[in-house]
């Protein structure tokens, strides 16, 4: 699995790229676009809306299943990468790239892990 050792990611597979002082990109990691397998949808909140650190900010639907995508920090979401919705596949072609979910500006931070600690939790 691919772990940019560049990000944070938080325990509910979603990672967190630092854009600048209060702003943050997120999306989900390989290990999650993997399990999901195929992904065919991408929902977010609109921009806007206010999020808080482990609430439902959108969701992640596969060929396999559907899942939450649980907010890594609390702020509000500024952006959403709108070419998801007609290209969800990103997710899976490029999810630390052009596959990402969707900026906000950060209030507070939760408890982040490092890219080793975050491989560690996914290597079991």
């Amino acid at each position: 699995m691919n772990v940019p050792s560049d990000l944070v990611y938080s325990t509910d597979h979603v990672w967190v790229r630092k854009l600048d002082d209060d702003l943050v990109r997120v999306g989900i990691t390989d290990y999650a676009q993997d399990a999901l397998g195929d992904v065919v949808f991408v929902e977010v909140v609109e921009v806007g809306t206010t999020v808080v650190i482990g609430a439902i900010f959108g969701e992640v639907e596969s060929t396999k299943s559907v899942s939450e995508l649980f907010a890594p920090v609390s702020g509000e979401v500024v952006a959403v990468n709108d070419e998801l919705e007609g290209a969800p596949e990103r997710v899976n072609e490029d999810c630390y790239g052009e596959g990402w979910i969707c900026e906000i500006r950060v209030v507070a931070e939760g408890e982040l892990l490092d890219a080793a600690a975050y491989a560690a939790l996914i290597e079991g």
